[in-house]
Formats: structure tokens, sequence, C-alpha cells
């Protein structure tokens, strides 16, 4: 096939080109921004589930919702590494003030409110130390607030002071976090406070997230009122969906699946919007007809797609567990999805759960498993077991 027309993008949040089987996602947040609009409540998901299902997609899309409404946004994403965690405040601010500079250049003049917000907004960026970017208007950061460097009072005073703007422009103001189960834990805690602020004065503010199936509990965890966030859970694509996310852009461009072929990609992709485009970005370049993608092709796409996804997703992440967790990892790998920890402590020769406590913590920490449910375990990765079962012992 012509490599300039493949129509499959493969890669960590790009947005696919069939966005298919999230209608109800995408409906739900137009409602967030239509009710803003309105001047009425509305909470904003948070979705969470496997890797490889969508939800970076599906959050950048709801962003894109709000931008269009011109609303005051921002985007971050949560980080393991400390380093990067301390920096979280500053990334904050630096999209703020870019997110203020796209804002302010849509008016002709600046009303008091206005003012008053980006005063308050400019005060809290120089505060988080996000040096090297200023709102370049008629601004004084002296006269705001959002600057005494704790964060749950600065973001709550920065959200207060932009409230009156947002109301008189009818808009909203949305933070968006992906990863949002590493964030640092006091800007997590400081966006859940101000969060459930809003929603008991009916600010216009909404915190929008996407991490892995860890996140409402995690969120508890933080604050125990969490649990009142809409949390949504995203899954794989049904049969009929990843069949039209396989087929319809390969239309869209005159080629077909014979239907054996596209059975065969439909399954071992098991519908991860992830997968799906990796294998279907591998059955185009690997076609042998011009616009027919036969069985063969198919069974050749799935070699060395298979190749592709154990050099670019699960080697790293098999990399970074210490021998011990490679070793519990190996175990789980054993089970078809879900993992007894009774069953593990039996196969790993171990006399008790608490036995496995340090290793399993640290792999659910490095976001590798997660706890589904009182005693099980589970891989964030999906196909995560079938490439450990590829690896030899070492």
């Amino acid at each position: 096939m012509d490599q300039r027309f493949n129509p499959y993008t493969p890669g960590a949040g790009k947005r696919p080109p069939a966005l298919v089987g999230r209608d109800s996602e995408l409906t739900a947040g137009q409602v967030v921004v239509d009710r803003t609009a309105r001047g009425r409540s509305a909470t904003a998901p948070i979705f969470h589930g496997l890797r490889g299902v969508g939800k970076t997609v599906l959050l950048k899309a709801l962003h894109a919702q709000a931008e269009s409404a011109g609303w005051l946004t921002v985007e971050i994403e949560g980080k393991q590494e400390a380093a990067e965690q301390h920096r979280t405040k500053q990334r904050l601010a630096r999209g703020l003030v870019a997110a203020a500079r796209r804002t302010a250049g849509r008016r002709s003049s600046l009303s008091e409110s206005w003012r008053r917000a980006l005063e308050t907004l400019s005060s809290f960026s120089v505060a988080a130390g996000a040096s090297g970017v200023e709102l370049s208007l008629d601004v004084d950061p002296s006269r705001g607030r959002g600057d005494t460097g704790d964060p749950e009072l600065d973001l709550e005073e920065l959200v207060h002071d932009v409230v009156p703007a947002l109301r008189e422009s009818g808009t909203g103001f949305g933070v968006f976090v992906d990863e949002i189960q590493d964030l640092d834990p006091a800007t997590l805690s400081a966006l859940i406070s101000v969060q459930h602020r809003a929603a008991q004065n009916d600010w216009p503010f909404h915190l929008y997230g996407a991490g892995l199936p860890n996140v409402p509990a995690r969120l508890a965890e933080v604050r125990s009122y969490a649990e009142r966030f809409h949390f949504v859970q995203v899954g794989a694509l049904s049969t009929t969906d990843a069949r039209a996310a396989f087929a319809d852009p390969a239309a869209e461009e005159g080629v077909r699946y014979e239907r054996a072929a596209l059975d065969r990609l439909v399954e071992v992709s098991g519908g991860y919007p992830y997968f799906v485009q990796v294998f279907g970005d591998q059955a185009w370049r690997l076609a042998t007809g011009p616009d027919v993608i036969n069985l063969r092709d198919a069974e050749v796409a799935i070699a060395e797609a298979t190749a592709v996804l154990d050099d670019s997703l699960f080697h790293s992440r098999w990399n970074r567990a210490t021998p011990a967790q490679k070793t519990l990892m190996r175990a789980m790998a054993e089970d078809a999805g879900r993992s007894q920890i009774a069953d593990l402590v039996t196969r790993l020769g171990k006399r008790k759960p608490s036995d496995l406590s340090v290793t399993r913590d640290g792999l659910i920490k490095k976001g590798l498993i997660y706890a589904p449910d009182r005693g099980l375990l589970q891989f964030t990765v999906p196909h995560m077991d079938e490439y450990i079962r590829r690896q030899p012992e070492s």
C-alpha cells in the first residue's frame, strides 16, 4: 500500500482517524460545556482504565470542546519521578499563563473582573516559580492573590478570583490532568479540594482526569470526598466498533479488508484502540495488494506488530521491574486475566499473602499492576501476560 495514504496513527495519545465507540463520553463532555455556558452546575469526568484504551485521546477531545467554547484551560500530566513532581505547580502556572494570553487576546478590552482575575493569575504564576513567562499585559501581579505558597489556599484563591470573569463571559475553567494517579500529593489534594469547593458554590471550575484503574481509590486516598467525582471506566471497544476502527479509515482510502483478515485483526487486538492502530498500521504497510488486505497480509502484520509492541510498549515496562518483581509478574502471567493472590502465594512457594506485599506494592507504584478487588491483581497493560510468557527465563 502507498504509505502516503496510510490512515492509521500508532502512538500514545494520538487521536485515531475514526474515534468510534466513544459517543457517550463525547456527548457527556459537551453537556458539561453547554451547562456551564448556561450558568448551571455540571460534573466533569475522570476517566480510568487499562493502558491502550484511549483515555488520553478522550481527555484531549474534551479539552478541545472546552477550548472551542472559549474556556480558560490548562493541561498537565502526572509524573512518577520525584524531580518532575516538584515541578508540577510550575507546569500548572505556565499553562495558565499561556491560557490567559489566549483568553485575553480574544477580548478587545479588559473588564474589572478580568483584570482582577489576571492579576491573581499572574501573582500565582510568579509565586509558583514559573520564571520566563509573563502575561505581557497591563496587569500588576502585586495586586493579585494566590501567592502564599500553600497549594490548596493559592489554588482556591485563584479560582475564586477568576470565577466572576468566567461568569461574565459565560465560560469555564478546566484543568485537564493525564496520568492523574501520578500527580504529586500536594497538587492533587489541592485540585480535589478546589473542585469540592467549586461544586458547593457553583463555580464554573472543572477538574478532568485520566489514569489507570486505581484512580478512584487513589483520589479517595488523598481526599475522602473524592468519591463524589464522576468516574468513568473506559474499556476495550466492542467487536462492532473495533471492526469499524480498522475498516472505516481504510475504506476512506479505497482499501477494504477481507472478512477473515478483519476478524483475525479484531481478535488479536482485543479491541484496544492503541493495538488497533498498531496492527492496522502494519497491515497497511505489509499488504501485497493495491486495494485489499487479505488474511495472509493480516498474519504477517500480526507478527510484525507484535515485535513492534514488544520493543515500544512492553520492553521498557518489563525492564523497570526488579528481579523479585519480575518473578511475581511471571507468576501472574500464568493466569488469563486476574490473578488470585492466594494462588500466587502457593505458586511462588510463599507462606502467606504478606510475603508478597513489598513486591506487589512496588509494582503498583510503578503502574505495572493494580488491585481490581480485594485479593486480586491484574496487569495495567493488555497482553502483558503474553509478552512475559515469550520472555526466556533468566
